[in-house]
């Protein structure tokens, strides 16, 4: 029992830590694309299908998305499985998702089950 109470305080731990993180390298970059002679932008759309399943993790990765810089999520499809996500930074949209699946929404679902 108070091993799984460690485990799960040490799972959260980790996720404030990534998420922190994640936003100053958000930050940073935009930062740093405002301030030199050339903007870098290359905005974009994308469909994100969700692993995530309750109310809560749909809610927390939709949260914490629109949080982080450059960032903003848009809708939630009705089946609540795709998440519609506006990136400022789109180069590859395919390397962008599997960042957020393997980034944020997989660190999410360490810290909710």
């Amino acid at each position: 029992m108070i091993k799984k109470m460690i485990l799960k305080i040490l799972r959260i731990v980790s996720f404030i830590l990534f998420y922190i993180k994640e936003v100053i390298i958000a930050n940073v970059r935009i930062a740093y694309d405002i301030l030199s002679p050339r903007y870098k932008i290359k905005p974009g759309v994308l469909a994100i299908p969700l692993d995530v399943e309750t109310d809560f993790e749909i809610l927390s990765i939709n949260n914490l998305l629109t949080m982080t810089p450059g960032t903003l999520s848009l809708d939630i499809s009705t089946d609540k499985r795709v998440i519609y996500v506006h990136a400022m930074y789109v180069d590859d949209p395919e390397q962008l998702r599997k960042e957020i699946k393997a980034g944020l929404e997989k660190k999410l679902m360490e810290v909710t089950r």
